[in-house]
């Protein structure tokens, strides 16, 4: 492994966990958690496919360890990270990471968290349940990290990265 991506990937956990709970938007009764959103796009456009999944999977241990954390983070940020990669590598868009981080959290992850839920949590809860508070918080931290993404690669710095 390179040691730039490792140093790349830790800064990009570290930030997930840290600022996972502190940082929320208000979206009427609920709240909006972009932040690990935010890392999974960022991760998959200049990281790649494998480190994408492999922060969201180390973000959400961690948060589960500290007592942050959900068992249900677990499917939709890896699910996630993992389409907005293959979306990235694939096209080399990142309107089309983004669209993999929502459809791969949004939609997917949202139905994947129905079993955990049921069966590991012993929640009962209807299968579509968590799809829509799922894409509120991937909308939100998907816009963000298009944005971000933009602005880095106005500036050159996305370029610089994306060759890590």
């Amino acid at each position: 492994m390179q040691t730039k991506k490792l140093t790349m990937s830790a800064l990009l956990i570290a930030i997930g966990v840290v600022a996972g709970n502190i940082i929320y938007i208000p979206v009427g009764v609920s709240k909006c958690f972009p932040i690990q959103h935010l890392i999974n796009v960022l991760s998959a456009v200049i990281l790649g496919p494998t480190y994408a999944v492999l922060n969201a999977f180390v973000i959400s241990l961690i948060r589960n360890i500290l007592g942050t954390g959900s068992l249900l983070a677990f499917p939709g940020s890896m699910i996630g990270a993992f389409l907005a990669g293959i979306m990235f590598k694939k096209t080399r868009s990142k309107l089309y990471a983004v669209v993999g981080e929502i459809f791969g959290t949004g939609i997917l992850g949202g139905i994947v968290a129905y079993p955990i839920a049921k069966f590991i949590m012993g929640k009962e809860v209807a299968v579509f349940f968590f799809v829509i508070p799922f894409l509120i918080s991937t909308v939100g931290g998907s816009i963000i990290a298009y944005a971000v993404l933009t602005v880095f690669e106005k500036t050159k710095i996305l370029s610089k990265y994306t060759q890590i």
